[in-house]
């Protein structure tokens, strides 16, 4: 950390939400370990990664902007039990509830890079997407780095922390996942199960 400095920090958390396995809740607090024995800046590392985040976010929404909404349609329909109309179920949401979204994305694992995808699809305002994902990230890298920077060579606790709640998110995503699985092959079967019967009477 010493050697990279606070813009190296910076370039870490911009890979990391283009390369999930990089991952911040290892990075932040080894910077504010730096910071705390002097080696680092503390407001240049939250600034830093503040700015790696934003560019990082930015990226992933050029990437959204880019894939459209119609091509995100065209894709969903060719994918077993999705379709175009759940896309547009999920941009009705979106367009409702955004920004808000956007802010609490950024605190939330996996969902921190993932959520500026669909920004970028709806092309939201960047004066209101970069302000949003700027706070987010603001909170999310400040609790980080002062973690490390106030519990020094106790880092394990913090990245076992972050790394158990990552876990969690992960088991409610699995578990969503599996309900929607188990009622869309339902749906799906319901039409055939009936046309069966009426054939057979």
């Amino acid at each position: 950390m010493a050697a990279l400095g606070a813009p190296g920090v910076g370039l870490l958390i911009a890979l990391e939400n283009l390369f999930p396995p990089i991952p911040s809740e290892a990075i932040l607090p080894l910077a504010g370990f730096a910071a705390a024995r002097g080696e680092l800046g503390l407001v240049a590392v939250i600034v830093w990664a503040t700015v790696g985040s934003v560019a990082g976010a930015l990226a992933l929404y050029g990437l959204g902007a880019w894939l459209g909404h119609e091509r995100l349609v065209r894709l969903a329909d060719r994918i077993p039990l999705l379709s175009g109309q759940d896309v547009e179920r999920t941009r009705r949401w979106f367009v409702r509830h955004g920004p808000a979204t956007v802010l609490v994305g950024r605190l939330v694992p996996v969902f921190r890079s993932l959520i500026s995808i669909p920004a970028g699809v709806e092309r939201m305002r960047m004066a209101v997407f970069v302000p949003l994902t700027a706070v987010g990230s603001l909170v999310w890298n400040t609790a980080l780095v002062l973690g490390g920077f106030l519990l020094g060579e106790h880092l394990d606790r913090i990245i076992a922390f972050v790394d158990a709640f990552q876990w969690v998110v992960l088991a409610v995503v699995g578990v969503a996942v599996a309900v929607f699985v188990v009622h869309r092959v339902h749906a799906r079967r319901a039409p055939a199960e009936m046309g069966s019967d009426a054939g057979e009477r």
